[in-house]
């Protein structure tokens, strides 16, 4: 039975990544897209940290963490968001669900091993500029698709305080973009088709780290890194003429052929580290910074003279109490609570303007009663870019919910 579930949900959720729409920023029109978070629930409701050692949870983030895992793990997410972008002349509001991961881990006594699938960067925006007098062209522009990737990933435990891991990533996708242009009252227009096939390999390695203060209090430490890779972009551009209906919606097409190129995109290499203090089975509180290279991630369809990149940079503060983690006791103190802020720098810089966001995040472990399982739910609130400079403001709600299915699977029962 639990095979035909896991199968059954692989499938289902690894079609929805395929064909969601996971984000409504008009900053999504650069790159590859926004990038997606990659890790847990349960991290995402600390700030994205990724420190502690956990025996039930798998570490998306580093591949070092597979080794803690004491339970074999089936975990699945999606989130929700509620999104106002403003600019310094109009507002809008945007409301999506999105398919986060789907990961199995298992424990192989001091290894462990990880697979799964998750999204990596998302494109979906709809951007018009209209005149209704006829002083100029209308343009219209929208565009959709991102960036996946599956993973397998494997850690040994070198000593009981000291681990080590690695990841290896298939990259894959589709990016589809449209730029109309027409005149108010006249029926045919142009259009610049773009779509774009992603694919490329990369990977990442890890190691977690522990030492043991007194008999409650132990100093945790992480380290992952990712080198640069390169991700092939096929791309495929069509223009052509297009026929409009009274309400501007495109009726027909009359394309030229189209013309394909190749592209290399550069993935660039990141470090991240993080150290916390605390009791791994009842509360922890710690810190994490990533470092991230500025790469090439523009295609010829989204490269433009006001918008150029940095590098990236992310610091993550957050932690998580659990009252008593004793199975026998009252339900409400064995829940978890987490919390976080962080502070990003996403890369992008428009109008000479850095993007960055900001947010809060708070999260809650539900046990599910008679097992190791629980639900994870997280809540995030922050603001990302800014109204100035002809640049668009996005604050952001989002809710978060993971179950993570706990159980000593693939074990021969024995009889005596």
């Amino acid at each position: 039975m639990i095979n035909k579930i896991l199968i059954s949900a692989c499938l289902f959720l690894s079609l929805v990544s395929f064909s969601q729409e996971g984000t409504s920023s008009p900053y999504s029109f650069y790159g590859i897209g926004e990038s997606r978070f990659n890790g847990s629930v349960e991290s995402r409701s600390m700030a994205g940290l990724s420190v502690a050692p956990d025996s039930i949870h798998i570490n998306l983030q580093n591949p070092a963490g597979y080794a803690n895992l004491k339970w074999t793990a089936f975990t699945t997410a999606g989130s929700n968001s509620h999104t106002k972008q403003k600019s310094s002349t109009s507002s809008a509001s945007e409301q999506r669900s999105t398919f986060d991961y789907l990961s199995l881990g298992i424990p192989l006594g001091k290894f462990g091993a990880a697979f799964g699938i998750l999204p990596y960067s998302s494109v979906g925006y709809r951007i018009e500029n209209i005149s209704t007098d006829g002083s100029q062209n209308n343009k219209r522009f929208n565009g959709s698709g991102g960036l996946n990737r599956v993973f397998f990933g494997a850690g040994y435990r070198i000593l009981p305080n000291l681990s080590v891991g690695a990841n290896v990533y298939y990259n894959f996708g589709k990016i589809q973009t449209n730029s109309l242009e027409f005149f108010p009252y006249v029926p045919i227009g142009s259009r610049e088709l773009n779509v774009t096939d992603l694919s490329g390999v990369n990977f990442n390695i890890g190691t977690m780290y522990q030492y043991k203060i007194n008999k409650k209090t132990t100093i945790f430490s992480s380290l992952y890194y990712t080198p640069k890779s390169i991700l092939v972009s096929d791309n495929t551009r069509t223009i052509g003429t297009v026929n409009f209906d009274s309400n501007y919606e495109v009726q027909g097409v009359d394309a030229l052929e189209p013309v394909v190129t190749k592209t290399d995109l550069n993935l660039p290499q990141k470090w991240t580290f993080g150290a916390g203090i605390g009791d791994s089975k009842r509360w922890f509180f710690g810190s994490e910074i990533s470092f991230q290279g500025a790469g090439k991630l523009y295609n010829s369809y989204n490269t433009l003279d006001n918008v150029s990149y940095e590098k990236y940079q992310k610091y993550s503060f957050g932690g998580y109490f659990t009252p008593n983690p004793n199975p026998f006791v009252n339900y409400f103190k064995r829940i978890t609570y987490r919390g976080g802020v962080k502070y990003e720098k996403t890369g992008l810089v428009v109008n000479s303007t850095s993007i960055n966001d900001v947010g809060v995040t708070f999260g809650l472990g539900l046990p599910i009663k008679g097992s190791l399982s629980n639900v994870n739910l997280g809540f995030e609130l922050g603001k990302k870019g800014t109204t100035s400079n002809n640049l668009v403001q996005e604050n952001y709600f989002k809710i978060n919910i993971g179950i993570s299915l706990n159980d000593k699977w693939f074990v021969k029962s024995k009889f005596y």
